[in-house]
């Protein structure tokens, strides 16, 4: 392993992988990406459901998830590489009054920015996706050019690209400690030896608060277990299928190969790193299943994992520089998003540390907002 390095990445999920590819891509030199699995994005990455939306609350998340998109829709011819990605588009069911209210606020503040989403009847939701149960749903918001990818074809399309611009990627490879000289940063040490650089990367997703604070500073990141069900081959409910939200329960849906892929956040989940399936909780997923889409009963569960989510007090990612420790840059607590924004997230922390100014604003994502009472919350979490 080299011994110096311009830049150190500490993750090689998607979000590590695509900053290194857009560093090299700027003509960035001499960075190192360390992984502790043997793989690439065998952590959260490898076990998300690989949603792609931009129906956001947030302007700056809006933004990020549009540039993302285009980013994806010419993943292909940039990388030589098929991220896999189905535009079937986001489909949001609102069940109460409030959710309604919200929904079209967020809608006006989507198409501010450029973004072209529909609202829909109930009925309107149903003919989109003749399987779904509506007589509770009040009103549905719909993007077209939303949708999902493959998680492993990401990020293995991104690490190809970055290999090809001279990026060392190192799997088995933990990050165990990080020297600084004074309040800089110096050197990321692994049991293979150190690499002396002056940035480092936090880009450890749900590990992100174990790399603060190997420079001493405590990040707002915890983790918390996210569990997803897939069917057998279930024809019932041809493809194309949007993801479909369940808003209220936090429910989600979408076909995955022949079966279908399901999901639902456990709100009374402590924070761990506990990644194994709860059989006991799959039968809440069910049942809300069985509630939106009646023919779901006749499916069966082939497979079930569990995931990692890495949250912030406010459900918006932490990017940019660390105060209190130079050249240490924070990119990561994306509470769930971190595999849609990464190709935005990527180009913006490369623009910032190679120029000093991202083309697209993340300065209201910075730690500072968190200590300095400005945060502002994502609204649309699943």
């Amino acid at each position: 392993m080299r011994s110096t390095a311009d830049v150190v990445i500490i993750g090689g999920g998607v979000i590590g992988i695509s900053i290194a590819y857009h560093l090299g891509k700027m003509g960035g030199q001499n960075i190192v990406v360390l992984e502790k699995e043997p793989m690439l994005g065998m952590g959260s990455t490898g076990k998300c459901a690989g949603g792609i939306r931009q129906q956001f609350s947030t302007e700056v998340n809006i933004r990020l998830a549009m540039e993302s998109v285009r980013f994806f829709e010419r993943f292909r011819d940039e990388l030589d590489s098929d991220p896999e990605f189905r535009q079937y588009g986001y489909l949001f069911l609102a069940t109460t009054s409030e959710e309604v209210s919200a929904f079209q606020e967020n809608v006006a503040l989507q198409r501010s920015l450029g973004l072209q989403v529909d609202i829909l009847s109930a009925q309107q939701a149903r003919d989109l996706v003749p399987a779904l149960h509506v007589e509770d749903v009040l009103l549905a918001t719909y993007c077209a050019s939303d949708g999902y990818a493959d998680p492993h074809s990401v990020v293995q399309g991104f690490a190809k690209g970055a290999r090809r611009l001279g990026v060392e990627i190192y799997t088995d490879t933990e990050a165990t400690a990080i020297a600084l000289k004074g309040d800089r940063v110096e050197s990321v040490v692994t049991r293979q030896g150190a690499v002396k650089t002056p940035v480092v990367v936090d880009a450890a997703g749900p590990w992100m608060a174990t790399v603060g604070r190997m420079v001493g500073v405590e990040l707002p990141v915890q983790p918390y277990r996210r569990q997803i069900f897939v069917t057998h081959p279930f024809p019932a409910i041809p493809d194309p299928v949007p993801m479909v939200i369940d808003f209220q329960p936090s429910f989600y849906f979408r076909k995955e190969g022949p079966g279908i892929l399901m999901g639902m956040t456990d709100d009374n989940e402590p924070p761990s790193f506990n990644t194994h399936v709860s059989w006991d909780f799959m039968s809440e997923v069910v049942e809300k299943a069985i509630h939106r889409a009646p023919v779901l009963s006749q499916a069966g569960i082939m497979d079930g994992w569990g995931g990692l989510y890495e949250v912030t007090p406010d459900d918006n990612p932490i990017l940019g520089w660390l105060p209190e420790a130079e050249g240490f840059v924070c990119a990561g607590g994306f509470s769930g998003h971190g595999f849609m924004l990464a190709p935005a997230t990527g180009q913006a922390i490369a623009e910032l540390i190679l120029t000093g100014k991202p083309s697209l604003d993340i300065s209201s994502l910075s730690i500072e907002r968190l200590r300095q009472g400005r945060e502002f919350r994502e609204e649309r979490i699943i």
